[in-house]
């Protein structure tokens, strides 16, 4: 149905619904807005609810995520952390296209409403001005009528009149004809108006306002077709996220699928178990065995008396030295451990742990220690293609420059394996399996010398080299006096099988290593056998040497051994201890 044939006479109450349709369309808008604000302020609590539970690296409670139901719990919070990912598309979706759409609509449409609005309004007071010419021609015609009347009525009565002369009839009648002619013309003015009016408002009310009328009525379908449209948008962005937030619920519930109780019960007695056996009876100390005993043989002092019943105490008690201590060690914790007062204090060799607890926290350690020697393997690796590509072309670099990062990375290296020849020796103890000391090199006796790199060459300062030992029982505090296991007798008649330059001055240690210089050149009695230690002889003196401290000099097979000036290039080699 049209609005120009239906409501004719309805502009007044047409602005008004078209008014207050806009108005609605805005409503509506703010709503889709609102809505947009809430996904978005949602999405971002859920983010910080899941940054809040999120555990943090390197943190204390890193353990309890290797039970199935915390990994479940991980994975419910990246899934929330996915959902409240399409939680903001939704927010973003609605703000920039639903929203945006809705007000731009309503700006287009307010703007016509507005043209068609002032059309009708036009229309309307150009009827009215019509009209009011009408009424003004209607009335002067009614005045003139009136005033032709008079005169009429004044002529006749002065006609019948005796006593009127000739001259005042004369009047009357020129007055009374002069009124009639002026009827007649505003009678003419009246009904042309009026002809006028009726075409204006003919036009009016079948031309010009059924278009406007048709005009708002478009306007008013369009707005009700936009708010249509945003509500079939509002939906179809939560429609388009259900596929991945489906996929999301359905990771929850494969992670909570993939709880298993008896795994987590089982991994409890993994990460608690002691290692020790169960504790047996305590057995009875009968000490009153020795009361009154060897009172006879004492003086006649009560102290004398009592300082041999206490050494008699003591002789009874004594331990027997066939047992080995350690043994009688473990046996004791295992027997007393529920009971025993937990140390608090942090041992390198986990010793502070129960066996089966220290050989889990030894076997993460030398994982660890591998990974990082694999990593320091792979740099001096690819400091040895860059030393190629510099040797190659010159004019890309000095290969001579690599020298220092070359040490500091062998240094490194026969640091982490003799730590990883330490672990493994903790974990062979810890697995029932010590090594005896013909397993370990005579020569080594766990003693590992590294250069300081930041000391400048030539110097000797208070750090110059560090000492440790595999099973961690050495350290380098003052006044240790650990003796060196290196052999305590030399040949005098070694021949000497090379020559080699010192790079770092070394200071002896103890008896059987030899105090070196940086600059010296001495000569080679024994190679460096994988112990990371080399035979060396400086005038006639004799003794072991760090081989990281050395460079070896390359003999010229012409000449022999070359001299310090002739060398030009010097190859280091940083032996190390497997």
């Amino acid at each position: 149905m049209s609005w120009g044939c239906e409501l004719w006479d309805q502009f007044d109450g047409l602005e008004k619904h078209t008014h207050w349709g806009l108005e609605f369309l805005d409503r509506f808008a703010k709503f889709v807005k609102e809505r947009a604000e809430i996904e978005a302020g949602y999405a971002k609590q859920l983010r910080n609810l899941v940054k809040k539970f999120q555990p943090k690296r390197n943190s204390k409670d890193e353990e309890e995520y290797k039970f199935s139901s915390s990994r479940a719990f991980l994975a419910v919070l990246s899934e929330l952390s996915d959902y409240a990912g399409q939680r903001e598309v939704v927010a973003e979706c609605i703000l920039g296209v639903v929203e945006a759409e809705l007000s731009q609509h309503s700006q287009k449409l307010r703007a016509e409403r507005k043209a068609y609005i002032h059309e009708g309004r036009k229309a309307q007071q150009h009827l009215e001005a019509c009209f009011k010419c009408l009424e003004s021609s209607k009335k002067r015609f009614e005045r003139d009528c009136k005033e032709a009347d008079r005169t009429l009525q004044c002529f006749q009565k002065l006609d019948h009149d005796i006593n009127a002369t000739k001259a005042d009839v004369e009047k009357a009648n020129n007055h009374q004809l002069l009124r009639k002619a002026q009827m007649q013309e505003s009678k003419g003015d009246y009904a042309g108006e009026m002809q006028r009016f009726n075409q204006e408002q003919k036009s009016h009310y079948y031309t010009l306002m059924p278009s406007v009328f048709q005009k708002l009525q478009v306007v008013e379908e369009r707005r009700i077709g936009h708010v249509g449209e945003g509500i079939k948008q509002f939906a179809d962005v939560e429609r388009r996220v259900l596929p991945i937030v489906g996929k999301c619920l359905d990771g929850m519930t494969r992670a909570a699928d993939a709880i298993n109780s008896g795994n987590d019960s089982q991994l409890v007695v993994e990460m608690l178990k002691s290692g020790f056996e169960c504790p047996t009876d305590v057995p009875f100390e009968d000490y009153s065995e020795v009361v009154g005993k060897d009172w006879s043989d004492g003086g006649s002092g009560s102290g004398n008396g009592a300082t041999l019943r206490s050494g008699t105490l003591s002789q009874s008690i004594r331990v027997d030295p066939r047992i080995d201590p350690r043994t009688t060690l473990s046996r004791s914790r295992s027997r007393f451990w529920p009971f025993m007062k937990k140390s608090k204090t942090f041992c390198e060799d986990q010793s502070h742990l129960p066996p089966e607890q220290r050989r889990k926290k030894l076997l993460q350690s030398i994982e660890e220690i591998k990974r990082h020697i694999q990593k320091e393997v792979d740099q001096k690796d690819a400091l040895i293609k860059m030393k190629d590509v510099y040797i190659k072309n010159p004019q890309m670099g000095d290969p001579a420059s690599l020298e220092a990062k070359f040490a500091e990375l062998g240094f490194e290296i026969d640091k982490l394996r003799l730590n990883l020849q330490k672990h493994e020796t903790w974990l062979a103890e810890a697995n029932g399996q010590v090594q005896g000391k013909s397993e370990i090199p005579r020569r080594l006796s766990g003693i590992y010398v590294q250069p300081n790199p930041d000391i400048s060459r030539g110097s000797n300062g208070p750090h110059a080299h560090e000492r440790s030992s595999p099973d961690g029982s050495y350290t380098d505090e003052a006044g240790a006096d650990t003796p060196l296991d290196f052999d305590d007798e030399f040949d005098d008649d070694s021949q000497a099988v090379g020559t080699c330059r010192v790079v770092y001055s070394f200071d002896s240690l103890d008896d059987g290593t030899l105090t070196v210089v940086e600059g010296h050149v001495l000569e080679v009695l024994e190679k460096d056998r994988g112990d990371g230690w080399t035979r060396v002889r400086r005038d006639s003196s004799e003794g072991y040497v760090p081989t990281s401290y050395l460079e070896y000099i390359p003999e010229d097979p012409t000449h022999g051994a070359s001299s310090p000036d002739q060398t030009e290039t010097i190859i280091k080699t940083t032996m190390t201890y497997i």
